[in-house]
């Protein structure tokens, strides 16, 4: 699903409502975890549509593993039984996680060729940690022309990881791995994120003992035998507050279920800082004109970093919420200070209403929106862009819309649910 045009008349506002899938971040580790099980993996509430999920699906598929996908009841089973490395005539696969393949194949065939982590460019996404997560463990890792070639004949081995700096992919990384481990693995600055509290309590179904100390430190006892699991995925925040904040600044009238509160309470509480009061229960929220206290949307100051405040995949979302405040508000960014592609695109909507520099961004509210061309860049600033452009005057142009459908599950279907209309072609 390649070079997607969405081609977009402005001016719709959203009425209906939308539920909230399960979480992309969640969806495609548990995916890669499920093959170190030894009997059938079922994961329930799973985004089938992700297209993410469907490039990992194929290449599990190649390495000879059986995935059943049930798309009525958003259901995946995993039958890793006959997983075995294989080289195959292509390693072009889009998928940025290919390195949590590593520890399923490595337990099948005592290697691992596994194409090079692709997916969004933002800053400076190296795959060194997880070399170093490999070679900790007792494996050998070769840089190929086509591949990365990991070797550990005889599995894993019990070993100690210390991060340089915290990592998320590092550290699930490390966490499916040492899970096949039958010895104990310990993991220092680990980033412990409610994706990363879902894996490990994956992983404890299926028999792995993971004790977590503080919010940094892990302890993993593997098993060479592990077994099946039922879980579900658990939903996805950035997703409930991308419907959320679109439901505000579209002055729509919407209803958002399945909303991960729990994981949301800081990025919830900048919303509040905002003027905007929410109308919800456990699980469901619903945004209309009256959520805005004084009829408008406040000025506001915000920084981006590690859960539980707003994580980078958000920023883009409060950006396009300062835009429609009424007046100026600044955003920063410590984790991601680089994640600024998408600000020229979507300047194109709200001229004279966006600057930004490397860890910054500022904007001015109440601008006109005018319909534009603009290309993505990186997943949730292609959504963004989406976003801006059925909000402004006129028609406008999204090439490479494919980077939101990659998060973004049923896309297309959620937003008729709303009575929008958008129109994805090839380009």
């Amino acid at each position: 699903m390649k070079n997607l045009i969405a081609r977009i008349n402005g001016g719709q506002i959203p009425s209906g409502r939308v539920k909230v899938s399960g979480a992309k971040n969640a969806s495609t580790r548990l995916l890669s975890a499920a093959l170190i099980a030894d009997e059938s993996v079922v994961l329930e509430n799973f985004p089938t549509e992700l297209v993410d999920a469907k490039y990992k699906i194929d290449f599990i598929r190649k390495s000879g593993g059986i995935v059943d996908v049930d798309e009525v009841n958003q259901t995946i089973t995993v039958d890793s039984s006959e997983l075995s490395d294989h080289l195959l005539e292509d390693y072009d696969f889009p998928i940025r996680t290919t390195y949590l393949l590593v520890a399923g194949l490595i337990k099948r065939s005592g290697v691992a060729r596994i194409p090079y982590p692709g997916g969004c460019k933002i800053g400076d996404r190296g795959y060194d940690l997880h070399i170093m997560v490999w070679e900790n463990l007792g494996a050998k890792v070769k840089e190929t022309a086509d591949y990365i070639e990991v070797t550990a004949p005889k599995g894993f081995s019990p070993g100690e990881i210390d991060f340089p700096i915290s990592t998320i992919g590092g550290t699930e990384n490390a966490l499916i791995c040492a899970a096949t481990i039958p010895g104990e693995t310990i993991i220092k600055n680990a980033y412990i994120s409610p994706e990363i509290t879902s894996l490990i309590e994956f992983l404890g179904t299926i028999g792995a003992k993971i004790e977590v100390v503080g919010n940094s430190f892990i302890r993993v006892i593997g098993a060479s035998k592990l077994r099946g699991s039922i879980f579900e995925v658990m939903p996805d925040r950035i997703e409930a507050i991308t419907w959320i904040v679109y439901g505000i600044i579209s002055r729509g009238n919407i209803i958002v279920d399945d909303v991960p509160f729990d994981t949301m309470e800081i990025p919830l509480i900048h919303l509040q800082h905002a003027g905007i009061d929410l109308y919800r229960n456990k699980k469901s929220v619903i945004i209309s004109p009256d959520c805005l206290i004084n009829g408008n949307i406040q000025p506001f100051e915000l920084a981006c970093g590690t859960h539980p405040g707003i994580i980078s995949d958000m920023q883009p979302f409060y950006t396009l919420l300062g835009l429609h405040a009424d007046g100026t508000s600044r955003i920063y960014d410590y984790r991601y200070p680089e994640r600024l592609k998408y600000c020229e695109e979507l300047s194109k909507f709200y001229q004279g209403g966006l600057n930004w520099k490397t860890g910054a961004i500022t904007t001015f509210g109440n601008k006109k929106i005018i319909g534009a061309e603009a290309n993505s860049t990186d997943l949730r600033g292609s959504m963004a862009l989406v976003l801006a452009a059925l909000l402004a005057e006129g028609k406008s142009t999204i090439f490479n819309v494919e980077m939101a459908l990659r998060g973004y599950n049923n896309l297309s279907q959620k937003l008729k649910a709303l009575n929008i209309d958008v129109e994805i072609d090839r380009q």
